[in-house]
């Protein structure tokens, strides 16, 4: 019974799904829609003008998850001022707190002029069902970035990213006298890692979706071969109790090592508020046998002190003798409002800030963000040189853990979120996370 419930809440979101879609494909365009159609014909420059042409004078306003959109606006004014030096442009951008963004695009969509022309957003599961699916907000594919991946907007079917980031396993390496080297390690009896907790960040949630998809689950499987005695045994346990589990939400043949992990996972991190406050712990020399799971780009605003260094934390994925999955990826995608009263000039933002090395600068000068344009990505490592970043002017290694390899390194070694695969999990493996028992300490 509990197996037949699983499936027909899984058909039932599948059959909204392309119910929804198909309502949307079989509706004429919106008049932004018509706008975006054109848009991915034209280059930056043609895009650029446009924009002069409907907002010079004007003000306008963006949304996002990330407060940095406000420093990219101006480096995409001064651009529109090297073609119209006489344009002018006033910009607003608001970074709502506590996941209300989507609260907010959509209580802007039900009028008819809204006021945000654009969104850097992330939370790939919600994007989906809440936000593309309702029509609130349309993907635009810019033509320079297309044929920087060797596509066109036509044949990619993904949304937009502008950087992919990371958040990795790191643990405190003074007088350590733990080892991690295996993913499996991190949920083993006894261990509490800090984590900012699923229910305040939902993207955390997502990586723990992503984990059932078969091309990870497969992962955690060839890390649990490589367990051996007591550790292996207590695994064991718990790969054996959800094991049914994973067959009545119609998981693969894998799905059973991922449901385990998820299930240690939950039951053992210790909740936390923010990325920040888990970083700014973590490399205290106090901090000993710990552990978190959390941004890469957190290191950076670590201040050396008598008691603090980033020389106090190393990166799992960066020893020679980790093997395996060591943390996971997600986006800040970008879309036009579907009633954006200024979407020329937001499609010119758009591809301004996923086209060119400045219009990423805001976003590119810190480690463990990478931008989706592999162009713009090489220039922003010239200008950066995230990779040398943590070397001393004679060449010694001053803070391995800034030596950022690079999303080369990391992409195989990251659970890389897929909105449309969360989405599809959403009814029934999130069902089963909900009431899965947290850790009290």
């Amino acid at each position: 019974m509990k197996k037949l419930t699983a499936l027909l809440l899984a058909c039932i979101l599948v059959f909204a799904t392309f119910a929804l879609v198909g309502c949307k494909e079989n509706q004429q365009l919106s008049p932004t829609e018509e706008i975006i159609a054109q848009a991915q014909t034209m280059s930056l420059e043609e895009l650029a003008r446009k924009a002069i042409e409907e907002s010079n004078g004007k003000t306008f306003n963006g949304v996002g998850n990330s407060s940095r959109g406000k420093t990219a606006l101006p480096y995409f004014i001064d651009y529109l001022k090297t073609i119209d030096p006489d344009y002018t442009l006033e910009f607003t951008w608001n970074q709502p707190k506590n996941n209300t963004i989507f609260e907010m695009l959509e209580a802007d969509a039900s009028t008819t002029a809204g006021t945000y022309s654009m969104t850097l957003i992330q939370d790939g599961n919600q994007i989906e069902s809440k936000m593309v699916q309702t029509g609130i907000l349309d993907r635009f594919i810019p033509k320079g970035w297309a044929e920087a991946n060797n596509t066109t907007a036509e044949e990619y079917d993904g949304y937009l990213a502008l950087q992919t980031l990371n958040k990795v396993f790191m643990y405190n390496c003074v007088n350590a006298e733990k080892t991690y080297t295996n993913i499996w390690d991190f949920v083993r009896e006894g261990e509490h890692g800090l984590f900012m907790d699923i229910d305040s960040e939902i993207v955390g949630k997502n990586f723990l979706y992503m984990l059932t998809k078969p091309q990870y689950a497969a992962e955690l499987k060839k890390s649990y071969d490589l367990l051996e005695g007591a550790q292996k045994t207590y695994v064991d346990n718990v790969v054996n109790e959800v094991a049914a589990t994973a067959d009545e939400l119609g998981l693969d043949a894998n799905g059973k090592y991922a449901l385990a992990w998820i299930k240690l996972w939950v039951g053992s991190y210790s909740a936390q508020t923010d990325d920040g406050p888990i970083c700014n712990s973590l490399v205290k020399s106090s901090a000993v046998d710990q552990f978190g799971l959390i941004v890469y780009s957190k290191l950076r605003s670590v201040e050396e002190s008598a008691d603090v260094s980033k020389n106090n934390i190393k990166i799992a994925a960066y020893q020679d003798n980790y093997q395996g999955l060591a943390g996971y990826g997600y986006c800040h995608y970008l879309f036009v409002t579907d009633n954006s009263p200024l979407p020329w000039t937001a499609c010119a933002f758009i591809a301004y800030m996923t086209e060119t090395q400045k219009g990423f600068d805001a976003w590119g000068k810190d480690i463990g963000g990478y931008s989706s344009n592999p162009v713009v990505a090489e220039e922003n490592e010239k200008v950066h040189q995230h990779k040398t970043g943590g070397m001393a002017e004679d060449g010694s290694v001053l803070f391995d853990c800034l030596n950022d390899r690079g999303f080369e390194f990391w992409e195989p070694r990251l659970v890389i979120e897929d909105p449309e695969y969360c989405a599809s999990v959403a009814f029934t493996v999130g069902n089963w996370i909900e009431g899965l028992e947290k850790y009290k300490g």
